[in-house]
């Protein structure tokens, strides 16, 4: 048996209380991985990096720890997370490594369902291609004179295109998009 020198002093009370807070505590979502691996981890292009690094994201969150790999190897993903994880991050990422900017051709067309979240999306292509100086990103949606678009398709025309449905529509109706694609 052991004596009483060698047994561990404990006190009843307050600490019990902090026991059961702790573990009444529910785990949410984080930004930090599963494996607290960092974005340089994707072999993701350098000037991708970069862009990642100068919004201040230094640790990927666990639907983009997931679903980054994939997407980059092409792999056809269905990503579902709260709002704010970053699901966003991973299609924009890995559509901007993937893509080959040829001058007068769209590569990817993103449709949303409002322009609000068009224009979101646009500003999240914008951002993480800043070091992609000759990537271009445009955003088409309603509100806003179709001729101004027609021109910007033919004369400026951009590699990742986001949309909505409608204004989409109607530029395809009108044959535009035929020369581009």
């Amino acid at each position: 048996m052991a004596t009483e020198d060698e047994l561990v002093d404990y006190e009843e009370g307050a600490d019990d209380d902090k026991a059961v807070t702790k573990a009444k505590e529910v785990k949410k979502g984080s930004y930090v991985g599963i494996h607290s691996s960092g974005f340089r981890d994707f072999l993701l292009k350098q000037e991708l990096l970069l862009a990642i690094q100068d919004c201040g994201f230094e640790h990927p969150s666990e639907v983009q720890q997931n679903c980054i790999p994939q997407a980059v190897l092409g792999a056809d993903i269905i990503c579902q997370a709260k709002s704010g994880m970053g699901k966003t991050c991973v299609f924009v990422l890995a559509v901007l490594q993937q893509l080959d900017p040829k001058d007068g051709e769209v590569d990817t067309l993103v449709i949303c369902h409002t322009r609000e979240l068009a224009y979101q999306i646009c500003q999240e292509f914008l951002r993480f291609s800043k070091y992609l100086k000759e990537v271009k990103v445009k955003v088409f949606f309603g509100g806003i004179a179709i001729r101004q678009h027609r021109n910007l398709l033919k004369e400026d025309t951009p590699h990742v295109v986001i949309g909505t449905p409608g204004r989409t529509l109607q530029l395809v109706k009108e044959k535009i998009w035929i020369s581009l694609i």
